[in-house]
């Protein structure tokens, strides 16, 4: 009997892993939050300790921004991660990898109450910069993701520190496993830290017109879709009310729901987010690597005095989408007459999704196993990798995909055109909503690369997504 229940107890941990995400390698990350110049950096924060199951969290660093120049507010940190505390155990029902309180405490930091580049040089250290070193220093092979959500002069702090006071090897060795997403510039350190570091992996959207930035397609209203689950309504109904101790810490929104969110979202590991790899799309945009030109800029809406960039960064790149709407009769869903394209696209295609995803993990704070929602599995029978040669049928199989609640399971297969290499008309055979899928690789003079998204998304409340990405790789005959 003993054995038995423990064979139990260990089936029982596996589907736990598998349902949220732990036989994937976590992404370890820094945090840079200006928290308190918005209501939005408290409102990520909420949903970021949601996902520390999911997201290895380093560090948590009180800092500055040209909205909140001279003050910081690490006891805001400490208030939400107490919130946190009180519904950890039962979050704990549901995946036993979030952390205790105690682990998340030791993570506050602070940097100096100082404006940028005013806060950046000899004597400018802080504990909020030496903690940056430190984790980078440890024998880890894992990038370190520096997510930042206001200023972000703590990381050039400790750049600068770096760049004194090691060899240039040691500086390469360091600045290669850094990966720095800033929600656009939010002091004059980030052109700063790009201009002396041109090797350094940096995702933004720089200027000073934050309506010229990916990130805000987490929260902009877009004409001729459903827009709900940005709501007021909807928050106050999915997160805030009747949620425990943190939806009371979800404040309202006073500018825009979770700005600072984009700078997490593609750290969530959920089949269709590859941190390595921005120009593939994720939950936090897509991005490509490139100088951008600012001549034709508008006047924005940050004070942070635009500069021109001189080396490449990861930024703003264009995805044309057309919705999948569900169908009262025949087919269950079908393309919308809509398509949109532009580079916020490439985020709020994704949002109903992670939005979902959110809402359930708020009703894990108070929910058991049993009443609350959990993902679905996908399970290919084949690769996530397929070579096929120019103009052969391919056949894509996801029918061992499951649900851990015992949900009924939807399909959607569709080509990310935009993600792979290959740029000419394609689809695949319909339907695209069984759990089989058949396509025909285009004709090609050299090799190219198709990415295929399955999306599996379960009729659980609320629904929710997971997925996978079959990268086709096509050769010429």
């Amino acid at each position: 009997m003993r054995i038995i229940s423990f064979l139990g107890m260990l089936f029982v941990m596996l589907i736990s892993q598998n349902i949220c995400g732990q036989l994937v390698e976590k992404n370890r990350v820094i945090i840079l939050t200006d928290i308190e110049a918005d209501p939005d950096d408290t409102q990520s924060l909420v949903r970021l300790l949601l996902y520390s199951n999911e997201i290895d969290i380093k560090g948590i660093v009180a800092t500055t921004s040209c909205w909140q120049q001279n003050r910081i507010a690490p006891e805001s940190i400490e208030k939400v991660i107490r919130a946190y505390d009180k519904v950890q155990s039962n979050l704990k029902k549901h995946d036993q990898g979030f952390p205790e309180m105690e682990e998340l405490l030791v993570l506050i930091k602070n940097g100096l109450p100082k404006y940028g580049m005013t806060g950046v040089g000899e004597g400018m250290d802080s504990e909020g910069s030496d903690w940056i070193i430190k984790e980078l220093e440890k024998d880890d092979e894992r990038p370190l993701w520096i997510s930042t959500w206001g200023g972000v002069n703590t990381l050039a702090q400790a750049l600068y520190k770096i760049n004194k006071t090691k060899s240039k090897s040691q500086v390469k060795k360091l600045v290669d496993k850094l990966r720095v997403y800033t929600i656009s510039d939010q002091d004059d350190s980030g052109i700063w830290i790009r201009n002396n570091f041109p090797d350094l992996f940096y995702i933004v959207s720089p200027g000073d017109n934050y309506g010229d930035a990916t990130w805000t397609g987490i929260n902009i209203f877009v004409k001729g879709i459903d827009n709900s689950e940005i709501s007021n309504s909807w928050i106050a109904e999915n997160i805030q009310q009747d949620h425990g101790p943190l939806g009371t810490e979800y404040p309202d929104v006073s500018w825009g729901v979770e700005g600072d969110t984009p700078a997490f979202l593609s750290l969530i590991p959920n089949g269709l987010n590859n941190s390595e790899h921005p120009e593939w799309g994720g939950w936090g945009g897509r991005y490509q690597k490139y100088i951008p030109d600012f001549s034709k800029t508008k006047e924005g809406s940050s004070i942070v005095t635009i500069a021109p960039e001189t080396r490449e960064i990861w930024t703003n790149t264009s995805d044309t989408f057309s919705p999948y709407i569900f169908k009262e009769y025949g087919r269950a869903i079908g393309k919308d007459t809509l398509s949109f394209t532009g580079y916020k696209e490439t985020l709020w295609r994704w949002r109903d999704d992670f939005q979902n995803d959110f809402a359930a993990r708020m009703d894990w704070c108070l929910q058991s196993f049993e009443e609350a929602n959990h993902p679905p599995i996908p399970v290919l029978s084949h690769s996530e990798k397929i070579t096929v040669k120019s103009g052969e049928s391919f056949h894509l199989d996801a029918s061992n995909s499951y649900d851990p609640d015992g949900d009924n399971l939807s399909f959607l297969w569709f080509p990310y055109l935009e993600a792979g290499s290959y740029k000419g008309e394609f689809e695949l055979e319909q339907p695209e909503n069984a759990h089989e899928a058949n396509g025909k690789a285009p004709v090609v003079i050299k090799k190219e690369t198709l990415h295929i998204i399955l999306k599996v998304s379960d009729k659980g409340t609320p629904a929710l997504s997971r997925y996978k990405r079959i990268i086709i790789e096509v050769i010429p005959k």
